[in-house]
């Protein structure tokens, strides 16, 4: 580890950002997922419900938990959820395979309501890479003492997210969902991945 504990020398030989620790499903996740610029409509949807469910908690918790959630949460379809009634929402509250917190449920089926609103106009992906003018934002981080919680885009986005019916998305938990979907580059660049996201930070044609 470094002496300012941003990056971790894996037994690999690669440095990779501090917070996934050791962990293997972490860092998979940190070496396959986060930072890869993510476009894809039902995609996107999946990773902000998550981050909300994140609130509160560990990501760990919600990834560990993942796959269960897709099982449950109808393939986070988004025409599917919107479709939800109470029955559905009383056995989600019943499945200790997801987090069960009424709010956050009910907020996906708000959430995926929006989401078809907007598809209607659109697409989701188009809204959401709109706050970054379309390609990812490249910080170039050289510590974790750099790295911030949130960015005026991600306030922007979180609002007007709000606007449109989606829940538990302040900017926080918003600039955390950038960081994830490639929209922001926040791997350190002393990180064995910045330079890979990086190269990937073109739009899709």
């Amino acid at each position: 580890m470094t002496a300012d504990g941003s990056l971790v020398r894996h037994a690999d030989g690669h440095d990779r950002c501090w917070w996934p620790g050791t962990d293997p499903l972490y860092v998979a996740y940190h070496d396959s997922e986060w930072g890869v610029p993510e476009y894809d409509d039902r995609a996107l949807f999946e990773k902000l419900i998550l981050d909300g469910f994140q609130a509160g908690l560990s990501w760990i918790t919600i990834l560990r938990k993942r796959p269960h959630f897709r099982e449950a949460f109808d393939g986070f379809a988004p025409d599917a959820i919107a479709r939800w009634d109470e029955a559905k929402v009383a056995a989600l509250m019943a499945d200790p395979g997801i987090v069960r917190n009424r709010a956050k449920i009910e907020a996906t089926i708000r959430g995926a309501r929006a989401w078809l609103a907007i598809q209607e106009r659109g697409s989701f992906s188009a809204f959401l890479w709109d706050f970054v003018d379309g390609r990812p934002v490249q910080p170039n981080l050289g510590t974790r003492a750099e790295a911030p919680t949130k960015t005026p885009a991600a306030e922007r986005m979180a609002k007007a997210l709000k606007a449109e019916g989606f829940g538990f998305c302040g900017p926080t938990i918003v600039y955390a969902f950038m960081q994830a979907t490639g929209m922001t580059n926040d791997h350190l660049v002393g990180c064995c991945r910045h330079a890979a996201c990086a190269a990937l930070a073109q739009p899709p044609r």
